[in-house]
């Protein structure tokens, strides 16, 4: 980096300071159930088996 313009040593150190800010920010949130027994109507049309291969369908739409 020494051996850089120091207008380019200066475009180095923001885009160091852009990481570390990028990384500071994703801090580890809680994972949220908010979706638990979302399909719990669906319980008695379908078995675990058949809703996992719909949400595949779902999810590749």
């Amino acid at each position: 980096m020494k051996e850089l313009p120091p207008e380019l040593q200066d475009e180095v150190r923001d885009f160091a300071r852009f990481l570390l800010s990028k990384r500071r920010k994703r801090k580890q949130k809680k994972l949220r159930l908010t979706w638990a027994g979302g399909l719990r109507e669906f319980r008695d049309q379908y078995t675990s088996l058949e809703l996992q291969k719909k949400a595949l369908e779902w999810w590749g739409d």
